[in-house]
């Protein structure tokens, strides 16, 4: 098989890199981050006119129909340049719209930047059980009544509409019974908490105090919303890793510099060999989890269920293995200045530590792996 990028998802990788290079300096970023906002409307603007909101999109509803592969090239340069903007929330959330079908005016305005999405899926009972839901979606004759509190809803407050996981029927930890709504941020008894993570992205706790939403806010079926949520939270999944590994080619390269500036006995310190092989195994951690992350891209629209739940855990986990180690090295080899804000690779093991426990961690994608059919237990 053939893993090339093509000539076209060349030419939109090397756009957004000049982007992040001309406009979104490490100086731009930490401006932004000491804002009030948080976010950049520029930054957003100049995503939306690189194409880059509309890219995995359909043709349909104005986008250009991205595959993951054309998604990874994005999340790579993203990551390399440490963007916290609300793009992954964004199109994670436009992937449960396109899973579920309709609402396509929302993927129009997505397509276009006019609307930011995020998905509110996990509780404070939750942790990675994405279907552990204990908020309640009860129907009356004007729709459904949403109660209950959504915790760790990335980039929450900068979102214009949610998407919304609450129990329709059954039991807190079944699978059956999950339905999902799109909710505007402002509808009434709808009350969001923000705050900074460590990485300088924002999260919400998301409160619904009887919050009235229509019949149409419905995303899909009444009670089948797990199978969207499994879908989607895999695509999710593969844009992580694509993001971390532009983020552990960003920090390695970081790194290298240092060790070829920074002398000790009169010579750099890249001189010594034990510092040498530090960097072999940094790059070889990193390989494995750049292949890796492609074969979950590759997989991740993969009509088998059970293969693309196996692949895309596993190559979470990797992924997960591999940023742990190539962060922590990094700082190690960067001395006490590795941990400080002043330099950019304590932002980047900052962002690799979050997306390792962003929909799942690497215990989890190792349970999951082995929980697949057709694992067998070594002898």
């Amino acid at each position: 098989m053939d893993f090339s990028l093509t000539q076209e998802q060349k030419q939109f990788a090397e756009s957004v890199r000049r982007w992040v290079e001309k406009d979104y300096t490490f100086e731009h970023r930490k401006k932004i981050v000491e804002s009030e906002a948080g976010v950049s409307d520029a930054a957003w603007a100049a995503l939306a006119e690189l194409g880059a909101t509309a890219l995995p999109i359909p043709e349909d509803q104005g986008g250009f129909s991205g595959s993951a592969i054309d998604m990874m090239v994005v999340m790579q340069e993203l990551g390399r340049g440490i963007v916290i903007e609300p793009y992954f929330a964004t199109v994670l959330g436009a992937e449960f719209l396109k899973k579920a079908g309709g609402h396509d005016s929302v993927l129009e305005q997505v397509a276009g930047g006019e609307v930011k999405l995020a998905t509110a899926l996990t509780e404070k009972q939750s942790r990675h059980d994405t279907f552990d839901v204990a908020a309640t979606a009860t129907k009356n004759s004007d729709g459904y009544v949403l109660n209950g509190t959504k915790t760790v809803v990335l980039h929450g407050a900068q979102a214009d509409k949610l998407i919304v996981s609450a129990r329709s029927s059954g039991a807190q930890r079944d699978t059956a019974g999950i339905s999902l709504f799109l909710i505007d941020a402002d509808t009434a008894g709808l009350t969001r908490r923000d705050y900074r993570t460590i990485d300088c992205q924002h999260a919400a706790d998301i409160s619904l105090n009887n919050v009235q939403v229509p019949a149409s806010a419905l995303i899909g079926a009444a009670g089948a919303g797990w199978e969207i949520i499994d879908a989607a939270s895999d695509y999710g999944v593969t844009l992580l890793c694509a993001e971390a590994v532009g983020l552990m080619e960003a920090i390695t390269g970081a790194t290298l510099e240092y060790l070829k500036t920074r002398q000790q006995f009169g010579v750099p310190i890249g001189k010594f060999q034990v510092l040498q092989h530090r960097m072999a195994e940094m790059f070889m951690e990193m390989e494995q989890a750049r292949s890796m992350a492609t074969l979950a891209a590759v997989k991740v629209s993969s009509t088998d269920a059970e293969e693309r739940r196996r692949t895309v855990s596993a190559a979470k986990a990797r992924v997960g293995q591999a940023a742990k180690y190539v962060g922590q090295q990094a700082v190690q080899l960067h001395g006490g200045m590795g941990v400080t804000n002043e330099l950019p690779a304590a932002h980047m093991f900052k962002r690799l530590t979050m997306i390792e426990v962003t929909l799942g961690d690497t215990d989890h994608h190792l349970a999951r792996f082995i929980a697949q059919p057709g694992f067998k237990q070594a002898a």
